[in-house]
């Protein structure tokens, strides 16, 4: 739908002033506007944040193949066991398995070529496995299993192939040997930078209790889901990854390997260099009778589970034995033997717990890195961190992509209004301007901003909460959406901006031409009062108005068509209606339990009120709910037929609780209207049936938006006001955030303590640093939230140098002025806007 009317000229300088004039303030706002060099204010979680997620969504992927390339390695032998039955064990016989000399000889005989060492299982059952020496060419050579009674050669494994193959995917990601070893370092140092880092990203205040480290809540929902089981399952595999890098990087840079293997007094590794291509067959050696040895062997290693032994090229040599007794603390704490062939005799001993402490310790990174150190347990819990790798991946991609998106949403109408090219007659772009407590009046200053831009205007998009009334001199036109809080009120953020045009003289905005949307609730006995206080100033300092204020009350849809037809006015093209979409946006929910939570107090009753709606409903901690209330008899409209207005109620729940909970005071008053009870507030807590449809629309409130990463956060309310503090506190909770500040007060303890349990749970657990409740009809003397706030303001002081931020939700007059009025003594007037102009003192008030 658009509105449209007769052209109207964009505004020219006036006459009398000068053409220097004009140029001096063009180029002013030119200055002004010209892109300033960035400057980074980083903290350092901020820094680690940022390397965090880019390592995570980098090498993080390629981190996936590492670990699932393990999981199938970690039970390898088993699976190839299962694969082939009867290959590495055969039916146990009575007769006496053969000896190395003897299936040596047999394959040596049967393949042509020279064994160069045989690993033997004292397993009744076991094939021993025999290996070729390196043909030319060869780093290594062939392998076969052989059957222990017979000596023939068993079948190839099955599957084998695919294992050789994943190993190399996970050593060397398929890439030559040495450079992908450097790849697999570099990869293991970010697994590591990633767990170490996510540890120090996620550091509660509480460290010692170990429910905020290792509890995983599987109620959460969406983001908070995602985020919690990627910290949580991040928690239990640190351990874990830690060990797998540390013992991964000793594999992967010789510079390590080299400089521990020096340290534990091991001797110099001999690179293995592939045999020398001959054009001529070379001469074999004639075989080594190792009987002799292979018997002494058996005496001098009794309880030996499994032996390696390398036969001599030559008669003078030794056979070298290594192997693995039946008490050795895990498989690659091997004992060494030498033993002359010629004679049996024991030319070396050195059993596994005579070595050295530093060998004995770079025997165990093995070991550590496929978890058999600790037995299956150790391997089922490597394989489990392993597969851990692509949940990290997936999660961590989804935050990504989820804070990517929520950027995205909120620039997508700047963006717009980039993309669109504006009228520039004048040379000076129009100001829209916005003042905004709940997000929309800034949605409303964007959605015109866009429409003046599609009709040529050139437009300049601003917050009054971060402009200085100084500005306004740099443009002829500005038209301002803005909202009034509380009695009349500026909002929050704009307070400042308020303060200091007021306190400016004369008429320096003579040139200016302006226009104001004013938005309000008639609840309230001073209506649109922040817009109708800016209009009087702007006119006060010498600016004219290019139409009368226009005054919308809850979405007024014949207000904002008058807003979209003095907006075509002022470009002298048609506008497309403006604020449209807020009309359908009530959805039906349904009533399912309400709770009087104060029964005997001398206030008013509070109800909890539960509501089911549509599913995939979501919103954030600080959100409102929008509801229009029928009559005590079911009807939704006034004598005269008109609707009521909706009524805003602050969410006590997220949408992890699977429903909307709200705090609603019942409101009474004198006389027969509507039984005496308010209109909405009747409905929910008394005539509404339950089951019942109630319609609601849910409505973000960026002022009071929550803060989920490790800051503190203060939180002080009253009455049903703790509502929107609960929700915040549950966010908090379920994000692992425990530098929590609760002070909230009620009449009489006995009666009016609003959910004590959950709050009282809460600082039990650590949840809370800090819970002060005031109950001001207990005492001799009535003490209130901003008393016992001021009798704390060291404390105060404190958590504010620590960037704590300041939430308020409840009664304007009375808690919230107090409040106010203690944080401007505890921080001046100056230090009270710096709060405010920094997003730290955020409040949901009314």
């Amino acid at each position: 739908m658009t509105t449209s009317s007769l052209p109207h000229p964009l505004p020219r300088a006036s006459a009398d002033e000068a053409p220097e004039s004009r140029q001096q303030r063009r180029q002013q706002h030119q200055r002004a506007a010209a892109p300033q060099q960035r400057r980074w204010h980083w903290s350092w979680k901020q820094v680690w944040f940022q390397l965090h997620w880019f390592i995570g969504i980098t090498a993080g992927t390629v981190l996936v193949i590492i670990g699932l390339s393990g999981a199938t390695l970690a039970f390898k032998d088993e699976l190839l066991d299962v694969m082939n039955p009867g290959v590495r064990h055969v039916l146990v016989e009575t007769r006496a398995p053969l000896t190395p000399a003897q299936l040596s000889n047999i394959a040596a005989a049967e393949h042509g070529q020279r064994v160069a060492s045989i690993t033997m299982y004292a397993e009744a059952g076991a094939a021993p496995r025999l290996f070729f020496a390196p043909k030319n060419g060869q780093r290594r050579g062939e392998s076969i299993y052989v059957h222990p009674y017979t000596g023939a050669t068993q079948p190839a494994l099955m599957g084998a192939g695919f294992f050789e193959w994943t190993e190399s995917l996970h050593r060397w990601l398929l890439l030559p040997r040495d450079p992908g070893r450097q790849v697999a370092g570099a990869l293991a140092l970010c697994l590591l930078g990633l767990a170490l880092s996510g540890l120090y990203l996620r550091w509660p205040r509480r460290p010692l209790d170990w429910r905020t480290w290792l509890t995983f809540d599987p109620a959460l929902k969406g983001r908070s889901f995602l985020w919690n089981l990627h910290a949580v399952a991040g928690t239990w595999c640190l351990v874990v990854y830690v060990a797998l890098t540390l013992t991964g990087i000793y594999w992967s840079y010789d510079v390590v390997r080299d400089n521990i293997d020096a340290w534990a007094g091991k001797p110099p590794r001999m690179a293995q260099a592939p045999m020398k291509k001959g054009t001529g067959k070379e001469k074999e050696a004639p075989a080594v009778d190792i009987g002799l040895a292979w018997s002494s062997f058996q005496q001098h290693a009794p309880g030996w589970t499994l032996a390696s032994v390398r036969l001599p090229v030559r008669a003078d040599e030794a056979v070298q034995f290594t192997w693995l007794a039946s008490e050795a603390p895990h498989e690659r704490a091997r004992s060494r033997m030498s033993i002359a062939p010629a004679d049996g005799t024991l030319t070396e001993n050195e059993p596994y717990r005579q070595q050295g402490l530093g060998a004995r310790l770079v025997n165990i990174i093995y070991p550590l890195h496929m978890g058999t150190y600790f037995g299956l347990p150790g391997r089922i819990i490597v394989t489990l961190a392993s597969l851990g790798l692509p949940l990290f991946a997936i999660t961590g991609w989804m935050l990504y992509l989820g804070r990517r998106k929520a950027k995205r949403a909120g620039q997508a109408q700047r963006a717009m209004l980039a993309g669109t090219p504006g009228n520039m007659a004048t040379g000076l772009p129009t100001l829209v301007a916005y003042a905004s407590q709940s997000g929309q009046a800034e949605r409303l200053a964007l959605e015109s901003a866009r429409a003046l831009q599609q009709a040529g205007v050139a437009v300049d998009v601003q917050s009054l909460d971060r402009f200085d009334p100084a500005q306004l001199r740099q443009y002829e036109r500005v038209l301002v959406v803005a909202s009034t809080f509380g009695e009349g009120e500026a909002p929050d953020g704009t307070r400042r901006f308020a303060r200091l045009l007021q306190q400016t003289a004369g008429t320096p905005l003579a040139s200016l031409e302006f226009g104001v949307l004013a938005l309000g609730d008639r609840h309230y006995s001073d209506f649109c009062g922040f817009g109708h206080a800016l209009e009087r100033q702007l006119r006060a300092l010498g600016a004219t108005p290019l139409f009368p204020l226009i005054e919308v009350d809850k979405h007024d849809p014949a207000a904002l068509a008058e807003w979209s037809q003095a907006l075509a006015r002022c470009s002298g093209s048609a506008i497309d209606a403006i604020g449209v979409q807020e009309e359908s946006s009530y959805a039906e929910w349904r009533l399912v339990r309400r709770v009087l939570l104060n029964p005997g107090s001398l206030g008013g009753e509070l109800h909890e009120i539960t509501l089911t709606g549509p599913a995939g409903a979501t919103w954030e901690a600080g959100a409102l709910a929008e509801i229009i209330g029928c009559n005590a008899d079911g009807s939704d409209g006034d004598a005269q037929g008109t609707q009521h207005a909706p009524r805003s109620y602050s969410l006590a729940s997220l949408p992890s609780d699977g429903e909307v909970q709200l705090l609603v005071r019942q409101e009474r008053h004198a006389g027969g209207d509507n039984l005496g009870y308010g209109i909405c507030s009747g409905w929910l807590t008394r005539f509404a049936p339950l089951d019942g449809g109630i319609r609601l629309r849910l409505q973000a409130n960026p002022a009071f938006a929550p803060t989920l990463v490790d800051v503190p956060c203060i939180y002080i309310g009253n009455g049903s006001g703790l509502a929107g503090l609960r929700a915040h506190l549950r966010a908090r909770q379920r994000a692992g955030l425990a530098r929590n500040w609760l002070l909230f007060g009620e009449r009489q303890q006995a009666f009016d303590s609003v959910c004590g349990e959950e709050l009282q749970g809460w600082l039990n657990a650590g949840h809370l640093a800090r819970l002060d409740r005031v109950f001001s009809r207990d005492g001799e003397t009535r003490q209130y939230v901003q008393d016992r706030l001021r009798e704390h303001a060291v404390e105060l002081r404190d958590w504010l140098a620590q960037g704590a931020i300041v939430y308020v939700c409840g009664s304007l007059h009375g808690m919230a002025a107090g409040i106010d009025a203690v944080l401007q003594e505890v921080l001046g007037q100056d230090g009270l806007d710096a709060l405010l102009a920094a997003g730290r003192y955020r409040r949901d008030v009314y």
